[in-house]
């Protein structure tokens, strides 16, 4: 995978990682209730179970990619347009307030992490949309998924330790309107960048 790629990749992953979702949430929540390390087996889990999904579909469309190479052309267009398209949400998402103040009575466990990732619709859109944008055809696949799997789990683990060690912090950051229509569509705009290295 050529360094404009893999950096093309990382821009979209990062993006993907750092905005609000269910992950983000639970490790800002767990990590204001029950401190850094303790929300630490949390974030493994839920890393864990990124990676077994990116594998789930990188190796279930893998297969049809290898028998049909025209197919990446198509994966290609249809990750771009939904690159686009999550660009679109982001930038445009309406305010929601970020709740860490209601404590659970332990942290989550590690294995919860894991599992929550078959049910996390944003969880499943990153791996599908990784694999559909930034893979290569060929002989190379395999390669580009390796390259995808370190891409996944280095902005898994920044963006994790971020949510969780300044869990507190950024939640009040974004309670204001205004921050999260400034962050929104910082990241709208990061996303839809992507698409343009997706072909170079």
């Amino acid at each position: 995978m050529e360094l404009s790629l893999f950096l093309s990749m990382l821009g979209f992953l990062w993006v993907a990682a750092i905005t609000p979702g269910p992950n983000n949430m639970l490790l800002t929540a767990s990590g204001a209730n029950f401190g850094f390390l303790r929300t630490i087996p949390l974030m493994i889990g839920i890393m864990i179970g990124m990676q077994v999904m990116l594998l789930m579909v990188a190796f279930g469309v893998g297969g049809l990619i290898l028998l049909y190479p025209s197919l990446h052309l198509v994966l290609k267009i249809a990750g771009s347009l939904y690159l686009l398209w999550l660009a679109w949400k982001i930038a445009t998402s309406s305010y929601e307030k970020l709740e860490t103040d209601q404590a659970p009575d332990a942290p989550m466990p590690f294995w919860q992490g894991g599992l929550l990732q078959l049910i996390n619709p944003k969880a499943w859109l990153m791996a599908l949309g990784a694999v559909a944008s930034f893979s290569l055809a060929g002989d190379a696949y395999r390669h580009s998924v390796m390259a995808i799997s370190v891409g996944m789990f280095l902005v898994n683990l920044v963006s994790g330790v971020i949510w969780m060690g300044f869990g507190a912090m950024i939640g009040r950051i974004l309670r204001s309107r205004r921050a999260w229509k400034i962050f929104n569509l910082a990241m709208g705009l990061l996303t839809a960048a992507c698409v343009l290295l997706i072909w170079y």
